[in-house]
């Protein structure tokens, strides 16, 4: 049970725009945004931030997907991996390389420049962080100084879900649920205590 309840849609009219367009994408508005929504200014300043991370650059949408569900799966967030699973399956992810993610290390599944970037991400989101020189200059082989900046501002993007959506209990909707069923874990996901 969330610790505080997600709004209806209806309470925050000014982003009904903005729902509309989750309801497109990923077929439902994320209860992590309702709950934000009781503080309207700081649910715009991460909309605009995640949309801002995530869907602009020149960094592979799918690449930053990847990059989002590894990252909240070393951080160990039941509600951003089952997020995270749907929309790498959105950016065209296959559900053998979503279900593969951890195995990214050795599975022909992954190229040499997303080694890089998921390496990074693991690196980067598990406590002390241990990302390391080695990181960067093997991700400098792939992608340039900019690129470099949105997959680290990806990590971090999910650093702060991570922490929101674990501290806040926030309820697993039912698709990315089911998502999460068919690609991360067939046959038995748990949601946490984010049930």
């Amino acid at each position: 049970m969330p610790h505080i309840q997600p709004l209806p849609r209806d309470a925050v009219p000014e982003f009904k725009e903005r729902f509309e367009h989750y309801e497109n994408t990923r077929g439902f508005i994320p209860n992590s945004i309702l709950t934000m929504s009781r503080r309207p200014a700081i649910a715009e300043a991460f909309m605009q931030l995640n949309k801002a991370v995530l869907y602009e650059g020149s960094v592979d949408e799918e690449i930053k997907m990847l990059v989002s569900l590894i990252a909240s799966q070393a951080a160990g967030c039941r509600y951003c991996q089952a997020h995270m699973a749907n929309l790498s399956s959105i950016y065209k992810a296959s559900d053998k390389k979503i279900a593969a993610v951890w195995e990214f290390e050795s599975s022909d599944l992954f190229s040499d420049a997303e080694r890089a970037a998921l390496r990074l991400a693991v690196n980067a989101s598990i406590i002390p962080n241990q990302a390391s020189r080695e990181d960067f200059d093997e991700l400098g082989e792939y992608f340039d100084e900019g690129q470099v900046v949105e997959l680290v501002a990806t990590i971090a993007l999910f650093g702060y879900l991570n922490r929101w959506n674990d501290t806040m209990a926030t309820e697993l909707e039912d698709h990315p649920a089911n998502v999460a069923q068919r690609t991360i874990a067939p046959g038995g996901w748990r949601s946490g205590k984010h049930g």
